[in-house]
This record gives C-alpha cells, structure tokens and sequence, in this order.
C-alpha cells in the first residue's frame, strides 16, 4: 500500500501570503490566505514594495496557521513546495526564504513550482485530470492555452503578445474610475447592463491561438475620451458589457477551436480571470456544445492560494524533482516541462 504525502505549500508571488497542507496533490487539509487587498486598493493597484513588506510580517503565522489547522506536525509532513516564479521579485524572495528556512529546520526536501504550473494544478484538487488535456490560463500577468499530454508536460501553443486579459481588466477598470481589483467591478456591470457599445475583436493572423487585448483596451479608452471631448455621458455598464463581450468571446473561439484541433480529453480553466462569471458561463455554453469536459475550480481556488502550489508540487516531488538552498526568486521564470 502506497504511504500518502503531505506537502507544505507557500505562495506569495503577488500580494496574498498563503500557505497550505494538501494530502497526496488532491485534497486540501488545511488553506490559509492573507488577502492584501484593502492595502493596495487605495494606491488604484499592488505597491511591490508594500506588498513585500506585508509578507514578511505575515509568512510565519500563516504557515503556523496552516499547519494548525491540518493538525499536523512539521516532522508529519514529506515536502515543502513554493512559489519559486514568476511574480514580483521581492515578494517572491519572501517566501522563497521562509520555505528554504523552514526546509532546512526540519530537513524537509524543497521544490520550486512555476506559478501557472500551480494555477492549472489547482483543477486536480477538484477532479483528476485526463490527458491530453487544455489549460486556459487567465489571470492579471497571463492569458495562455497549454496543452498537456501527461503530468508536467506544458506545451505552451498561445499566450498573450501584449496585455494580459486581467491586465487590461483593471486598466479598464481604473479608467471608469471602479475600485481595484478592477475585474470583479467590470464583471458585476456588464451583467447588470441593459446595453453594450460594441468594440472590436483581435483575432491576430488566421490559425493563431495568441491573444492580444492591448488594442482592445486602447480603442476602450479612446471611446471614453472622445465621449468626454463632446460632452456625453456613456453609461459605465455598457462600456463594461461591450469590453467583457469582446474579451470573452475572443477567449472562448480560441479555446474551443484549440480543444478541437488537438482532440483533448478535457478542458480546464485556471487564474484569477477564470472567476468572470461572463467568461465560465461563456466558455460552459460552447464546451457543453461541443460535448468537451470542462472543468473550472471554485472561486476560492481561481485567486492565488498555495494548495494549487502544494498540488503541482506533490506530482514534482513524485517526479524525483528537488530544489536546493541556492533557490532564488524567479521574477521572469518560464513555464517549463518537468523532466
């Protein structure tokens, strides 16, 4: 009988100090999330200097914490995963450190884990995942299809050329002068709206699953500005509908027109993007159609936590793979296949 594996996972890639205990990759004991949110929320976005400095005063008692609700022991544990890239380098460096620490006070084996790599891993924590599979990831520094034909294996066939879909989300958001996170607010709107302005869609070259919403935010800013220039008022909902429309329906052909070509088995959706309740219901609608699986993780598990950490880092450390103490903080890191 296999013994089972309990792993201490850290995230603080952005501004969310979270530590968990997930048994085995698939189920979580214990999920404990710093949100930094109201911090930042006056400055219109994340400080890195704030950010980091609110890590540091949380990073112990939040791993305290995790491992007080598992009700386990630092010696019951067989691992520690952490957010070793990309994100804000000295947020990063916060719990790279705190995990190297904590690794080598009750030498514990450390593995690094790719911050995506955790996002679409957070899928496992629901259901098992059937390959080959395609990963949308889309959150505020990515919008990407993967495509997987067994466990580690990322090929990346589209990402973002400019923008990412979040990115452009909050800019948005900021310019209609919503509170941060931006995304939530644009959201909530465009479903209230009784109307939408209509804004173009970038498809890019034929064939390409890239994205690019750096135009489309553009032509969004442009609308209100020459709006402002005349003196009109545009009702802020269908400047949000018009703008969700647009970023949803680009989104949802590709993954659709992916999933096809590569014959998955199933379809998963990951990030913090993938909690628009536009874009999940767009993206059920035509998966449902065309009789593809399609799965997405509770809300909770969208956001950045660390049991998605902890859950790519049990298959990395079932893989044989180690990080050392020389570990550092990967700002610009690639998504990698784990060999």
């Amino acid at each position: 009988m296999t013994e089972d594996i309990y792993v201490l996972g850290i995230e603080t890639s952005c501004d969310e100090t979270a530590a968990s205990v997930v048994k085995n990759g698939k189920e979580i004991i214990s999920n404990v999330v710093a949100s930094q949110i109201e911090s930042h929320k006056r400055f219109g976005g994340v400080v890195p200097e704030i950010a980091s400095r609110h890590h540091v005063e949380q990073i112990t008692l939040v791993i305290e914490e995790a491992l007080t609700q598992a009700g386990m022991a630092p010696n019951e544990l067989d691992a520690v995963a952490v957010t070793e890239g990309p994100g804000l380098v000295g947020a990063l460096l916060v719990g790279v450190n705190a995990a190297k620490a904590f690794a080598f006070a009750h030498q514990l084996p450390l593995v690094g884990v790719h911050h995506i790599a955790g996002h679409i891993y957070a899928n496992r924590l629901e259901q098992e995942m059937e390959f080959p599979l395609l990963a949308l990831v889309i959150s505020g520094g990515h919008t990407e299809l993967v495509l997987m034909k067994e466990h580690g294996d990322f090929d990346v066939i589209g990402e973002t050329r400019d923008d990412a879909a979040g990115e452009a989300y909050d800019k948005v958001a900021r310019t209609l002068n919503l509170p941060y996170p931006g995304g939530p607010h644009i959201d909530r709107l465009a479903h209230e709206s009784d109307g939408a302005i209509e804004f173009p869609r970038v498809w890019l070259e034929e064939g390409s699953y890239d994205f690019s919403f750096s135009g489309l935010k553009s032509s969004v800013l442009n609308y209100l500005h020459n709006a402002a220039q005349r003196g009109e008022e545009i009702p802020p909902e269908h400047i949000a509908a018009g703008f969700q429309n647009s970023v949803v329906e680009v989104v949802t052909a590709k993954a659709v027109r992916a999933a096809a070509q590569y014959k998955v088995r199933q379809v998963i959706a990951a990030g913090g993007v993938a909690a628009n309740k536009g874009l999940r219901t767009s993206l059920t609608a035509a998966f449902d159609e065309k009789g593809i699986p399609f799965y997405i993780p509770p809300l909770a598990l969208c956001t950045d936590n660390a049991a998605m950490i902890a859950a790519a880092g049990t298959v990395m450390f079932e893989k044989g793979i180690r990080g050392t103490m020389a570990m550092n903080g990967r700002p610009g890191m690639e998504l990698a296949s784990w060999t």
